[in-house]
């Protein structure tokens, strides 16, 4: 069974994050989306917003905040 994978483009959260190329399953729309960076996760989610990227249509996921990872 293949996974479809999603475009995304992330909004917020720190720059370095924010250019990368990414993509995601498709079931991961409705989850929040934690992307490790530093000592921390960013946390990210998809709103049902969409752009286009080069001819593409992509999901936007808005950052909302960040947690350290436990030591």
């Amino acid at each position: 069974m293949s996974v479809t994978q999603v475009e995304v483009v992330l909004s917020g959260g720190p720059v370095d994050l924010s250019s990368a190329h990414r993509s995601v399953p498709e079931s991961a729309l409705g989850q929040i989306l934690k992307i490790r960076h530093g000592a921390g996760y960013e946390h990210f989610i998809h709103e049902g917003e969409y752009q286009t990227v080069n001819g593409s249509e992509v999901a936007v996921f808005r950052w909302t905040g960040r947690t350290k990872i436990a030591e």
